[in-house]
């Protein structure tokens, strides 16, 4: 399978009906695909949409329905479109259930970094500070490496976005979930080792004695 496709597989699974959920550009907006339009679940993007869905085939893509990246997205019947002030007072004022983000970088504490490319101008971080201290639950949807560096870091080489620790990190090789004593290895990819896990992790995993396989249960 995919890798990413297997990260927001896993990832929607920690959706449940009646969630308002901001998905990130990137990845994150895959997660949107992964479960059924009947779902119940709203999915927001903060560049002013609630309802949007999965990526448009090809050939039906719309020049004014985007996420906050720009890139295509497609709408359910009824999904509501807004300015940036009305999409930023529901995540500051904490009405947000999840928002899943991307990620550059998740250090030892479980703080995330994921605005600031390195050798890229970047104009700013957009939402992603606001997300990260405004919603309910944060899952970082990542990939575990970059060009075979790991992402999951004991300190970030970049600037952090938050100083929140976020709640769940999904990989293609695995659940890790953060919490004061450490990272927690929670799930294993379907084949993958503990040890294939701790050597693309440069931060220590904290792994208890059965660590489960991820699941990917139909809703």
């Amino acid at each position: 399978m995919d890798d990413k496709k297997l990260i927001a597989m896993r990832v929607a699974q920690e959706l449940r009906p009646g969630y308002l959920v901001n998905l990130g550009i990137g990845l994150p907006t895959l997660v949107a695909a992964m479960v059924p339009k009947d779902a119940d679940i709203f999915f927001q993007s903060e560049n002013g949409i609630i309802g949007m869905h999965a990526i448009p085939e090809e050939g039906l893509e719309a020049e004014d329905l985007t996420e906050a990246g720009g890139s295509p997205i497609s709408a359910l019947p009824g999904a509501a479109t807004f300015d940036s002030a009305m999409s930023f007072g529901l995540i500051r004022g904490g009405h947000l259930d999840v928002t899943v983000l991307g990620g550059l970088q998740v250090d030892q504490q479980g703080r995330l970094a994921n605005w600031m490319v390195p050798g890229h101008m970047v104009p700013g971080m957009g939402g992603a500070m606001d997300l990260v201290t405004g919603a309910r639950r944060v899952i970082v949807a990542m990939t575990h490496t970059a060009k075979g560096k790991p992402k999951i870091v004991e300190n970030s080489t970049l600037p952090l976005t938050s100083q929140r620790r976020v709640d769940l990190i999904v990989t293609e090789l695995a659940v890790i979930r953060p919490s004061e004593q450490g990272l927690v290895l929670q799930e294993l990819a379907p084949g993958v080792e503990v040890e294939t896990v701790q050597r693309a992790t440069e931060a220590r995993l904290i792994v208890p004695d059965e660590v489960s396989t991820m699941r990917f249960d139909s809703k």
